[in-house]
């Protein structure tokens, strides 16, 4: 070839050298960033493609190609050459959770809750498959080629993919089929708990199995090992389990499980790749396992690498770790200083033997010693504390116990409520309002209750709950009941104006029509005869007084008269110097 096809060549290689540094990175509010790793720097932010969270991001075998799945329903194919996007379609109904790219880059497999598995060039469905009751959580194939090597091979018909859901404990395994009939997974790997991390080795040849880890949530790594050949109707078992755990020091102290929270195989297929521990300090360790037996515990010392930390939510006891340099001040009467023990190593720890005429010092005594208040220590027989009542309600929620919930929830006191919903870790709080929710709906008694729940939850937790992107659809039932309530407040409220005015009218006629009639008639009439001459004579009087009261009025009157006039002549102009018209006037 000629040499300047050869320098595009030598630079299209540069480019993809370049690209393969960089990691894709889906966010909560729907955008992608892409970032160096080997610059340790952001380089690009893919915008516009998607309204709602990113749940999946899968780069294609041509490296300047990126496929994404979000919430909105959508999937998208991105150029991240020119940062845009190249291609936008509905792949479900409802969110879209998980994508896997075929071996030969030709066909897409997408999943909600069930699995649809896509042609890239059209962008039509190709299969449907069943899915899971639950939202699909991994996806990836498991064989490269078919194992029926005698018909011709299209690049996806006769391949085995596996896939896992949330809070499913059954990993299963489609076949693709040449016809469209068989929806249903043809095996499945049953699992303890629901499946976090998922890893396998792809068989090439016919006779090679499948080698798959898959790590559950309660920290277990299982291994299996599978030929891939038709349907299995019974769920397969683990042939080895991996648990990691701390060593038991002198006997006394007893083994902490330590949480694996992946596992991968190495390009050998033969050696793993544990990480666990902490998910802020994790611990990688590579390490080659006898497969042959069950089950597998590895003894690790983590607290010598990192310090486990329980949730601080739920924690009781707190102890301050003090080095033997610091000076501890405690409150309470000035110079008074108490001894700070620092934490003794494991050869200076002495058992408490009392020696021979020793006297045993009371309860009392030591409680003292320990500076605690002798008469707030509950007893046995008193109500749990606000602390143990978060532990329950958590407990409770996570078993769904309708026991549990019934005792926490059913409470009256405020201060309890407040304080329980305080101490609640911060993953309870959705599962919580779930349920508040569920019970609203029942009789009006309960749900007085569950308002004031609520309302702790909004007022303590408002700034976690404000940072969820989902939730709108998350609170829409709580919504909807609260108006449902309030819209009929206002009819009953004149309902119940009206009907206590009638009720009060009626009492009141019960009342009137009770009360027995008075009698009017006198029972005694007294009559003097000297009342008629008195009543004669003051006739009398009243005749005179009436007469004297006629004449001064006919005397006021009169002076009324003259002055009217006198008015009257003043507006019409005429003067006062003609006193022949006022002598007949007058």
């Amino acid at each position: 070839q000629d040499g300047p096809q050869r320098k595009k060549r030598k630079s299209e290689a540069e480019e993809v050298d370049k690209q393969l540094d960089i990691l894709a990175i889906g966010t909560a509010v729907g955008s992608i960033l892409l970032y160096s790793t080997v610059k340790g720097e952001l380089q690009t932010k893919l915008d516009g493609g998607h309204d709602n969270r990113v749940n999946c991001v899968r780069w294609h075998q041509d490296s300047s190609c990126l496929y994404s799945c979000s919430d909105d329903k959508h999937i998208v194919e991105w150029n991240t050459q020119t940062c845009k996007v190249k291609c936008k379609w509905k792949g479900d109904n409802s969110s879209v959770t998980c994508l896997c790219i075929s071996p030969d880059g030709k066909m897409l497999l997408s999943a909600g809750r069930t699995i649809k598995l896509w042609d890239l060039e059209t962008k039509e469905v190709y299969r449907h498959f069943t899915g899971h009751a639950t939202s699909v959580s991994s996806l990836m194939f498991t064989t490269v080629k078919p194992m029926n090597e005698s018909k011709p091979f299209d690049g996806i018909t006769g391949l085995y993919f596996l896939s896992g859901a949330i809070h499913d404990r059954l990993l299963s395994v489609w076949y693709i089929r040449s016809d469209r009939k068989e929806k249903n997974a043809v095996m499945s790997f049953t699992v303890t708990d629901e499946p976090t991390f998922v890893d396998l080795t792809v068989s090439e040849v016919k006779e090679e199995p499948v080698k798959l880890a898959v790590v559950c949530r309660d920290g277990q790594l299982h291994l299996f090992e599978h030929i891939l050949n038709g349907y299995c109707k019974k769920p397969l078992t683990s042939n080895c389990t991996i648990q990691i755990a701390t060593p038991g020091n002198d006997g006394e102290s007893t083994p902490k499980p330590v949480p694996i929270l992946a596992a991968a195989f190495c390009t050998d297929k033969q050696s793993l790749l544990l990480v666990y521990g902490n998910n802020l300090q994790p611990i990688i360790e590579k390490v080659t396992l006898n497969t042959s037996e069950p089950h597998i515990c590895l003894v690790r010392d983590v607290q010598k690498v990192l310090s486990l930390r329980t949730d601080a939510a739920l924690t009781k006891v707190k102890t301050p770790i003090v080095n033997s340099d610091t000076k501890v001040l405690v409150p309470g009467i000035p110079g008074h200083s108490t001894a700070v023990k620092t934490p003794a190593s494991g050869k200076e720890k002495k058992k408490n033997k009392r020696k021979p005429g020793e006297t045993e010092e009371s309860i009392e005594e030591r409680l003292g010693a320990l500076d605690i208040d002798v008469s707030k220590v509950k007893t046995p027989g008193g109500l749990p504390q606000t602390d143990s009542f978060a532990v329950l309600l958590v407990q409770g929620l996570e078993s769904n116990d309708a026991e549990i919930l019934n005792k926490v929830l059913n409470t009256r006191k405020e201060t309890i409520v407040k304080n329980t919903v305080a101490r609640l870790p911060i993953q309870a709080v959705i599962p919580l309002l779930h349920e508040l929710t569920k019970r609203l709906q029942g009789n009006p008694y309960s749900a007085s209750l569950m308002v004031r729940w609520l309302k702790s939850v909004f007022t303590l937790h408002a700034s976690y709950l404000s940072t969820l992107p989902d939730l709108i659809p998350q609170l829409g039932m709580l919504y909807q009941l609260m108006e449902s309530r309030v819209k009929t407040l206002q009819k009953l409220s004149r309902l119940h104006g009206r009907l206590f005015i009638l009720v009060t009218q009626v009492a009141a006629s019960q009342t009137v029509q009770d009360v027995p009639e008075v009698n009017q008639t006198a029972k005694l009439v007294y009559e003097d005869d000297s009342s008629e001459e008195e009543g004669s004579d003051d006739e009398m009087i009243a005749d005179k007084d009436s007469d004297e009261n006629w004449d001064e009025d006919e005397e006021q009157e009169e002076k009324s008269d003259e002055q009217d006039m006198t008015v009257e002549k003043e507006v019409n102009g005429d003067s006062d110097l003609e006193p022949e018209n006022e002598s007949e006037e007058e």
